[in-house]
């Protein structure tokens, strides 16, 4: 057993960060109820995770490389910790989002760390072993999620599912610093400060001007203003990573169309496939009055898929053709959304059952080969950038997904509470969307027909972005000359996961 420690301490932390990007998702609806929040506070307590991930896997890959695995690995974990102990005290929704983007920080030091410190400490057929459970943990993170959500959120209230990090993290760093050994490249390469200062100022200002979209309409003064800034701040991005001498992310790899489409892929898929998910959840709670366990137990369905997929097309599908396993996925993620446009005003949650199983089924297809795929597209001294790379685009599409995805909810909802008559259209459609149907003077019907409307709607962009996705991917993603006829580069050289 003593060999596997290591492997034991990264699974710990790897469990407990992707637990944290599904879990808050049932806990919501309490969330807005304890804390007053708006539909908008309650996107960014999703979106300040998901952004601060997007914006530091990068940066804190190269800082690993330098300062060292173990030593970045076991900051982030106490980062992670102590926001979290600061989510569960949070008074206020502000303080909660804050607390939320700096567990983000500590998220993204342990998650660009983990790959790195499997692929140091084990090699030969343990390597093969380690890299294969580290990938199990990562599929039962995501469906465990809303279950674990549901529990602690019924059992002990919404601060439960900050609060339970804590014992977690103090038998990860513990264990960590005694059995992991330290290693690093030695390198002194360049950190890109302003290339990620600009990054995340883009990603950060367009979220919140989408979310302003959602409440204040496009023409708001914060909107416009917020809009124009992410505008400003990606010019301002793209000449710096044009210039500087080691860019956080080289622009010149989306030349290659297989590169570009990918990284379509990756945020699309995150995008179709889970931003709606806080929707959902708002709506099982908020409209049919389902227990946060019963509003876990609804999204299970997609993890179980995903989970037992994604076991068999990680073991099978590596060396093959890297778009077909990607685009058939997508295809299902898209088959599967646009099958729970099948909701209705009447409507109760098995509704959501058969889309949630095929969305699933696409997620185990495509998830676990995304990064070899990418790898087989670049040249081998590109590995590092490349899986970076996926998962920064992975956790931007689920923030930029959830805004877009929220805005158009909002404005659905706003017109067909308008078309029923009620006064405050755009108010009553925030307060619904903030998981406070109850306060809203409006007969059930209304308030019903107006969530699946904007439900569907929702799942039919979702549905249809992600088929778009699948088309790119087929049509425009090729293997590297290098990589045809050599077998696919496995991921385990990658800094980050």
């Amino acid at each position: 057993m003593r060999p596997w420690w290591p492997l034991v301490a990264v699974c710990l932390g790897t469990f407990m960060l992707l637990v944290d990007v599904t879990i808050v998702n049932v806990a919501l609806p309490p969330i807005a109820a304890s804390l007053g929040t708006s539909f908008g506070a309650l996107q960014w307590v999703i979106d300040g995770y998901a952004l601060a991930l997007a914006a530091l896997l990068m940066v804190t890959g190269t800082l690993a490389d330098r300062f060292g695995r173990r030593r970045l690995y076991v900051v982030g974990l106490v980062v992670f910790a102590l926001a979290s102990l600061a989510c569960g005290l949070a008074p206020s929704a502000g303080a909660l989002v804050a607390a939320r983007v700096v567990q983000g920080v500590g998220g993204a030091a342990m998650f660009a760390t983990t790959a790195a410190i499997l692929a140091t400490t084990y090699h030969g057929p343990r390597r093969g072993v380690a890299f294969g459970v580290w990938g199990a943990v990562n599929g039962l993170a995501a469906a465990c999620g809303p279950l674990l959500g549901g529990l602690f959120t019924e059992a002990w209230g919404w601060r439960a599912i900050f609060l339970v990090n804590l014992p977690v993290a103090v038998v990860a760093v513990v264990l960590t610093l005694a059995v992991v050994t330290e290693s690093a490249s030695g390198g002194r390469a360049r950190i890109d400060v302003v290339g990620a200062a600009t990054f995340t100022l883009a990603s950060a200002a367009l979220v919140y001007g989408l979310v302003s979209a959602g409440e204040d309409g496009w023409g708001a003064t914060t909107t416009v203003v917020a809009l124009a800034l992410a505008a400003a701040a990606v010019v301002a991005f793209v000449v710096v990573e044009r210039r500087v001498e080691a860019p956080m992310l080289d622009l010149a790899l989306f030349a290659d169309p297989s590169f570009a489409a990918l990284m379509v892929a990756a945020t699309v898929l995150q995008a179709a496939a889970f931003s709606h998910l806080a929707l959902v959840s708002l709506w099982l709670q908020s409209v049919l009055g389902l227990s946060p366990i019963r509003a876990g137990l609804v999204a299970v369905p997609l993890s179980i898929a995903s989970f037992v997929v994604s076991v068999a097309a990680g073991r099978f599908l590596h060396g093959g053709a890297p778009a077909r396993p990607i685009a058939g996925g997508l295809a299902l993620i898209g088959v599967g959304v646009l099958l729970m446009t099948l909701v209705g005003p009447t409507s109760g949650p098995w509704a959501l059952f058969a889309g949630l199983v095929v969305a699933g089924l696409g997620v185990g297809l495509a998830t676990p080969v995304l990064v070899s795929a990418t790898l087989s597209v670049l040249p081998a001294h590109r590995a590092g950038v490349g899986s970076a790379a996926v998962n920064t685009f992975r956790q931007l599409g689920l923030a930029v997904g959830l805004a877009v995805l929220g805005t158009i909810f909002a404005g659905r909802v706003a017109h067909v509470l308008a078309g029923s008559g009620v006064a405050d259209p755009t108010g009553a459609a925030n307060a619904l969307a903030g998981g406070r149907a109850g306060q809203v003077p409006v007969a059930s019907g209304t308030v019903h027909a107006a969530f699946a409307s904007g439900l569907d709607t929702v799942f039919t962009v979702a549905g249809v972005a992600a088929l778009v996705a699948a088309l790119l991917v087929a049509v425009l993603v090729r293997p590297a000359p290098a990589a045809a006829s050599a077998p696919t580069p496995r991921p385990v050289a990658a800094r980050s996961s």
